[in-house]
């Protein structure tokens, strides 16, 4: 019936001198607006005396628009990985960097060069964690507050509604406790104003099985990650980033596995003990499959998902890049 329409269509327009309108195809790599400066903010946590530095992108548009928070890695600040911020906006999102103090890049430019490695090694720790854990929902808290404040620059601009969540690193790390993961001590820590999360070299469980910590996420989850992504501080292995994919159950659950992408490849600058070049293709796949999650998750865009699951998808991809879902 579609072929016979756009047959009907040509020669419509042969014959009237009328050009026919066709639908586009969905592109998560079209962008047709420019954005405003990014806002940077404090959240303060008064029942931890913490203050929490954000860093807001916001669309052009200033209808309430779903929210995206973003989790920097071990070392990193709300002002790394602007690429994904600026990218999210212009396709209307709110997107908010969370800035981690204990885990940030205070912990490495105030130490001496010779002592940065032992400085971050000693920054990733359990108490950093649980900091960064109860972060996002001090954020949350706050964000609902401003939207509902008459007199500040986010009032009527956020989709609390919908409300994504990603991270990389020990970004990853947090955004896999706030989005689903379960934990063999300790109360549950999932947010339940999170409905979709993107994990960005993410790490299997440190205590338990990967099978108890994953098998029972609900809402839908897209991880990333690299066939040379491993990792200086903690010693991780690239095939054991992919046992979280493995663990998790099925339905609406994809991983992107990049050939040849190193840890760096989700960031925006190179990390030390890396020394191959960076692959520009790396930002373009991950632009493009994260936004088509979130149009199918924080939007409900069935062009979107049907993307997500279709062919279509590899013509952001390289040959050796791995796509899977489940």
């Amino acid at each position: 019936m579609r072929v016979l329409c756009s047959f009907v269509l040509v020669i419509a327009a042969i014959v009237f001198g009328a050009a026919p309108r066709l639908e586009a195809a969905y592109d998560p790599l079209a962008i047709d607006q420019s954005t405003p400066e990014p806002i940077d903010l404090d959240v303060v946590d008064e029942t931890r005396s913490r203050t929490i530095p954000i860093r807001v992108y916001l669309p052009k548009e200033k209808a309430p628009a779903p929210v995206v928070l973003f989790s920097h890695g071990l070392g990193g600040s709300r002002v790394g990985s602007a690429y994904l911020g600026k990218h999210w906006a212009a396709r209307g999102y709110v997107v908010v960097y969370v800035q981690h103090a204990g885990s940030d890049s205070q912990v490495w430019q105030e130490a001496p060069l010779s002592e940065r490695m032992t400085a971050l090694k000693k920054a990733a720790s359990f108490a950093n964690f649980q900091l960064r854990v109860r972060d996002i929902p001090a954020v949350l808290d706050q964000l609902a507050r401003w939207n509902d404040a008459d007199d500040h620059a986010l009032h009527g601009r956020l989709d609390l509604a919908h409300v994504g969540m990603s991270g990389h690193s020990f970004g990853a790390v947090t955004t896999q406790a706030v989005s689903g993961q379960k934990f063999p001590v300790g109360k549950p820590i999932t947010d339940p104003r999170i409905k979709a999360a993107v994990l960005m070299s993410p790490s299997q469980a440190r205590i338990g099985d990967n099978n108890k910590a994953f098998g029972d996420v609900k809402i839908p989850w897209l991880l990333l990650t690299g066939t040379n992504d491993g990792s200086p501080i903690s010693d991780t292995d690239p095939k054991e980033r992919l046992a979280v994919y493995e663990a998790l159950p099925t339905g609406e659950k994809y991983q992107l596995v990049l050939e040849n992408a190193e840890h760096s490849a989700f960031s925006d600058r190179t990390l030390p003990g890396e020394s191959k070049p960076r692959n520009p293709n790396h930002h373009r796949a991950v632009l493009a499959i994260t936004t088509a999650f979130w149009d199918a998750y924080l939007r409900n865009d069935a062009e979107a998902r049907q993307w997500l699951n279709s062919d279509a998808v590899r013509s952001v991809l390289e040959t050796g890049d791995v796509w899977q879902k489940k």
